[in-house]
């Protein structure tokens, strides 16, 4: 990422500050709301997969540590946390396994075609949030299933938070989901990144230097945003973005067969 020209680091700059934001203010959307405009600057996902990685392990760990130092909401009266660390541990013995394979893929699957992965389900996410329609699982037998599809997507290009957060959502309360979600993703990347590591992948450690204000900038916007977000639906905001989704992952997806 050392040759580019300077409108692309500022478009990548501008994304970063967006994946700060929803990330903070959705509890997800990191990955999957920011990769497919960071693949339209530069189409190589292991550049910007460890980069997104690192920003997660660290805005996931500083919010859950300060949630729960400051006594955030009426779990931390009670004594119980902001994370439910009994539903964690059960949802991820489901997802280790295929988690590994996924990662596992990453490693060995070449550039172009990981891109286009990327974008067909980006794709396929946008158009759930236009038509309002969520995925939404209906049995334990389904959780499971969704669960272990998200897992293997996670490993892949980490953005199987939709198929995951279908399941999380109908079991714990929105106090507890952003935070429960967090330390899920902290876990689940940890893994990713020794991965990164074992396979001597180009981590990007100097593009950290200004990539990480960029995406602490979106961090703190995305925290304020939170709030309201859990006293209000809004269907309208995610209309819009799965028509921005949709547009985008259309374009990446033309280029990659291109």
């Amino acid at each position: 990422m050392s040759d580019l020209a300077i409108y692309q680091y500022l478009l990548i700059a501008l994304v970063f500050v967006w994946s700060g934001f929803v990330r903070s203010g959705l509890g997800f959307g990191g990955a999957v709301l920011s990769l497919p405009f960071l693949l339209l600057v530069l189409d190589q996902p292991l550049v910007f997969l460890p980069i997104i990685a690192v920003h997660l392990l660290v805005f996931s760990s500083l919010t859950i540590w300060m949630n729960n130092r400051t006594g955030a909401g009426k779990q931390r009266e009670a004594g119980s946390g902001t994370v439910d660390w009994q539903y964690l541990w059960r949802i991820l013995a489901i997802m280790i396994v295929p988690k590994l394979i996924g990662v596992f893929g990453l490693i060995t699957m070449p550039s172009d075609i990981l891109s286009a992965i990327i974008f067909v389900i980006v794709a396929l996410y946008s158009v759930s949030y236009i038509i309002n329609r969520p995925f939404r699982s209906g049995s334990k037998t389904v959780d499971a299933i969704f669960l272990m599809v998200g897992g293997y997507i996670s490993g892949t290009s980490l953005i199987g938070a939709p198929l995951i957060i279908a399941v999380a959502a109908q079991h714990l309360p929105k106090e507890k989901l952003r935070d429960t979600l967090f330390a899920l993703w902290f876990i689940l990347v940890l893994i990713k990144m020794a991965a990164f590591v074992w396979a001597g992948i180009d981590l990007q450690l100097i593009h950290h230097l200004w990539l990480l204000p960029c995406a602490a900038v979106g961090h703190v916007i995305g925290l304020y945003a939170h709030d309201r977000i859990l006293q209000a639906e809004t269907p309208v905001f995610f209309r819009l973005l799965g028509t921005v989704l949709l547009l985008v992952s259309s374009v990446g997806i033309v280029s990659v067969l291109w």
